[in-house]
């Protein structure tokens, strides 16, 4: 599956990685977006600039589908429980109780992500009975959150901050489910018993989704605090 068009030099390396990871979801094999100047910048920073190739499609490349995706009309969407397929808007699920909010692992892990939650978060509590534990996606981007006061104003938020990594997304570390709790999650996948018992609930949403969830400890739209 390749990504394409105007829109497509708008989009973060951490947003890219995010949705090339969940093309297999969608039947590919790879999710492939071109190689550009966001990606040169990536690998700058990296300290790999000499990995740079500019490599693209052919002029002439002949697919076998076109899927075109007007992205100023696109609104936050949730993935329900069983399988990462299963999406309806996110004003479809409102209101759906949560013992639990995780935010982080590979996906939605780094650090634009855990800023919009710190901002949404910013000078409110979670809701008393919903977990909010946070995966930052690696130790370097756990560092960044640590200086730019992320990570103290999650803690003042009631949050758990778990090692980088991982997380609970696999049903391992702090965060695994118990029977009958349901969890909305930044992760990638949400198959039965993915996260801990098979019981249990996951729900797939984006950053600013969960961030604002767990305030309310309800699925929310997060248009309500942006």
């Amino acid at each position: 599956m390749e990504f394409g068009g105007t829109g497509v030099a708008n989009v973060t390396m951490p947003q890219r990685l995010t949705v090339a990871n969940m093309a297999v979801e969608a039947g590919a094999k790879a999710g492939i977006f071109p190689s550009d100047e966001v990606t040169r910048r990536f690998l700058t920073e990296q300290g790999r600039a000499d990995h740079y190739k500019p490599v693209m499609a052919d002029d002439n490349a002949v697919y076998e589908k076109t899927i075109k995706i007007k992205l100023n009309e696109l609104e936050p969407m949730i993935a329900k429980p069983h399988t990462v397929d299963n999406v309806v808007p996110v004003k479809e699920a409102v209101g759906i109780k949560l013992q639990q909010v995780s935010i982080g692992t590979c996906t939605n892990g780094r650090i634009e992500d855990i800023e919009i939650v710190a901002k949404i978060l910013k000078g409110k509590y979670r809701h008393p009975k919903t977990r909010l534990i946070i995966a930052p996606a690696s130790r370097d981007i756990l560092v960044a959150a640590t200086a730019a006061g992320y990570i103290e104003t999650l803690l003042e938020a009631g949050a758990v901050i778990l090692p980088p990594g991982c997380g609970s997304c696999l049903g391992l570390h702090q965060g695994v489910l118990g029977d009958g709790e349901s969890c909305l999650s930044t992760a990638n996948r949400n198959f039965k018993g993915r996260m801990g018992s098979p019981d249990a609930f996951v729900y797939l949403g984006s950053p600013a989704t969960a961030a604002a969830s767990a305030i309310k400890g309800e699925i929310t739209d997060p248009r309500e605090f942006l």
